[in-house]
């Protein structure tokens, strides 16, 4: 048997529910609408955003029912600490915060902060500069993190440190890049306390690519021959991770138009990798005095590389000062080369070549006074 609906219940049943399924969808719509637009004054209103930056931070909350969540939220991070501008600024780059669960979500990740040690200006000073630690999660990112860091640094007060200088160490992704690049220094004989000392003065170190990491080392060893039980491996590494391919080809390149060899540059390299370290200005100055005012060959400077790693304006041309001076009178004075007076501890050119004289040049030491040798 056939059921035959009269035209006229069918078209009320379909007249019904479809309005009805509408009425609902434009209410929803409504209703989002209404929320986003609420918030959109609200943070005009409380926190001074223009109506350009509340509407697209307020595109970027889509779940909003109520501005009761937003209000938590501000007073949570007003009573921590955080002042308008500092609160305007998280916001707006980590807008979801504003539907975040306040106890649940944000006071356990601060505690876990404040646990460490960070408090007060340098508690907010840290969240301020890099709100996405707060909305990392606290089992599976903060708490591995901050543990990864206690295993490399050794205290919390330097895994504090390291944090206030940079917070992004927080933030970064996958903590376990971290432990693996600290195991592939240990693996090529850096010591715990070198590794430590190393990472508080390079702390991007750690959140690089491991394979950039594995590459520098090799290059360290194979290009540069610098063989990993060196004192200067280390030295060589922190010099070559801190500076790109291309910058460090053209400061070879520097020492190239000097006269330089490949061998000149690795045995100088070998033996003080700071020389490369320095900037490509402060390469050509120094290569131009010791080399064409002074008449250091290649050869020597790379066989005693320290010299170049002296100050020009605080050591190096204040000695050349004082020995012009004294040659100038004819004063009879030690014969040493400028090599073996530019190494003296500033004590001993004291001794040697300034106090003897203090009364024939009583402002020989005026070029000293101001420049004290490091």
């Amino acid at each position: 048997m056939f059921i035959k609906f009269r035209g006229t219940h069918t078209s009320i049943f379909y007249s019904n529910a479809f309005p009805s399924y509408c009425f609902t969808s434009q209410c929803r719509l409504y209703s989002s609408s209404t929320s986003s637009h609420s918030l959109v004054n609200y943070l005009v209103d409380s926190l001074g955003f223009s109506k350009q930056e509340a509407t697209t931070a307020s595109s970027k909350v889509t779940s909003l029912k109520s501005l009761n969540n937003p209000n938590l939220v501000i007073d949570f991070f007003k009573q921590t600490g955080f002042d308008n501008t500092q609160i305007k600024t998280i916001v707006s780059r980590s807008p979801k915060l504003l539907i975040r669960n306040v106890s649940k979500t944000l006071k356990p990740k601060f505690q876990c902060l404040m646990d460490l040690g960070l408090s007060g200006s340098d508690l907010v000073n840290v969240i301020a500069r890099d709100s996405v630690i707060v909305d990392r999660g606290l089992d599976t990112h903060l708490r591995p993190t901050i543990d990864c860091l206690r295993r490399i640094l050794g205290s919390d007060d330097d895994v504090i440190k390291a944090i206030k200088r940079a917070p992004w160490l927080l933030s970064f992704g996958p903590h376990h890049t971290m432990e693996t690049n600290l195991l592939l220094l240990r693996n090529f004989g850096f010591t715990d306390d070198k590794i430590r000392k190393f990472v508080l003065i390079h702390r991007n170190f750690l959140t690089q690519k491991t394979q950039r990491i594995k590459d520098l080392l090799h290059r360290v060893e194979n290009d540069f021959r610098v063989p990993r039980d060196s004192s200067m491996f280390h030295h060589a590494f922190q010099v070559l991770s801190a500076q790109t391919k291309y910058k460090l080809d053209r400061k070879i390149e520097i020492f190239k138009s000097f006269g330089w060899s490949d061998d000149d540059v690795l045995e100088m390299f070998r033996k003080l990798p700071h020389c490369i370290g320095i900037s490509e200005v402060r390469i050509q100055e120094k290569l131009n005095l010791f080399m064409k005012e002074l008449g250091f060959v290649p050869a020597f400077l790379a066989s005693h590389p320290a010299i170049l790693a002296y100050s020009l304006e605080k050591r190096v041309i204040p000695r050349m000062q004082v020995l012009k001076s004294l040659d100038e009178r004819k004063l009879e004075r030690r014969m040493w080369s400028f090599y073996t007076v530019l190494v003296l501890a500033e004590t001993k050119f004291m001794e040697y070549f300034v106090l003897p004289y203090k009364d024939q040049i009583p402002d020989l030491y005026e070029p000293l006074k101001i420049n004290v040798a490091p």
